[in-house]
């Protein structure tokens, strides 16, 4: 990881984080705003936002990563079953198709929920990283469910410290291979990049603070549904926690899945949907919950399995 780490020079003193950063980097104004906005920056052990200001002396860490990364925009396109849960003018909801990003990213060249709803004629927040305007939150291109998208400044402000802070409801639904034990608990392990394979995450000693609830709604001979709480929201956090305990998502070929089974499923993906997402409205203050139903081919799978124990 590409990483810089120096005393903040007296000349910046009192400058905003992103204005100092600009003239220390030789980068654009908007480049030092986005590192901030990513929590790239840390002023004495702290994330510091693109508006605090410097103090002269204090140690200052940027990681630079993200300045090598080509910026990526999201081309207008429509994405067919992309549906709208909620709508008003500080927030959209989606419920995400599987092979949609969430943004567009160096490498990928399907469609976004970004893209999509830019092809809508939606406008989103302007905050953050140019290719993650009003992205808050984010689900895996396999995964499918629900999104919110912040549409005003305000809400992409207010979502982005409830996400961080942990008051969010977010719930998916799962169908693990095996019949976890105990029934009802929580998977508190770091995560971080896998050590061999960087297109994967592995529990890891030196990773991120990540922590799984877990609760099996209903046991068929090769599996069990899981409803899946997230406390934190690491990248594959719910593939690598059930993976790690022996009991991989069904279809997540990635993390260990049984290919024969997700074969004998027609499962092309994990078994995986956010099937509630719940949030404090950014304007209103009231409490916003919305729920998902499972898609064609998850539902499908999963009566197979059921059918499969009952012996029809």
């Amino acid at each position: 990881m590409s990483t810089r780490a120096l005393p903040v020079p007296d000349g910046l003193a009192g400058d905003r984080v992103d204005a100092g950063l600009a003239r220390l980097l030789g980068v654009s104004r908007t480049r030092a705003a986005d590192l901030a906005t990513a929590g790239a920056v840390v002023v004495d052990g702290h994330v510091v936002g693109k508006s605090d200001r410097l103090v002269a002396g204090a140690w200052l860490e940027v990681d630079l990563t993200s300045l090598d990364e080509p910026v990526v925009t999201a081309p207008p396109e429509p994405v067919p079953g992309m549906r709208i849960v909620y709508d008003d003018e500080h927030v959209v909801v989606v419920d995400k198709p599987v092979g949609v990003a969430a943004h567009p990213s160096p490498g990928w060249t399907g469609p976004t929920v970004v893209g999509a709803l830019a092809a809508a004629g939606y406008r989103v927040s302007t905050s953050g990283a140019a290719e993650r305007q009003g992205v808050v939150h984010r689900l895996d291109v396999g995964t499918s469910g629900l999104m919110v998208v912040a549409k005003s400044e305000r809400a992409y402000t207010a979502l982005k410290h409830a996400f961080k802070v942990r008051e969010v409801d977010k719930v998916y639904h799962a169908v693990v291979q095996g019949h976890p034990e105990p029934t009802e608990g929580t998977i508190d392990a770091p995560i971080g990049r896998h050590p061999s394979a960087d297109y994967k995450f592995a529990v890891v000693a030196d990773g991120k603070p990540s922590v799984t609830h877990y609760h099996v709604l209903e046991m068929v001979p090769a599996a069990s549904l899981v409803e899946v709480h997230l406390e934190t929201g690491r990248t594959h956090q719910i593939r690598v926690h059930m993976s790690a305990v022996r009991h991989p998502c069904v279809g997540d070929l990635t993390y260990g899945a049984d290919p024969a089974l997700a074969q004998r499923l027609g499962l092309t993906r994990q078994w995986l949907h956010a099937v509630r997402l719940g949030f404090t409205h950014p304007a209103t203050g009231r409490w916003l919950e919305v729920t998902s139903e499972y898609p064609a081919d998850l539902a499908a799978a999963w009566e197979r399995l059921r059918a499969a124990g009952s012996g029809h």
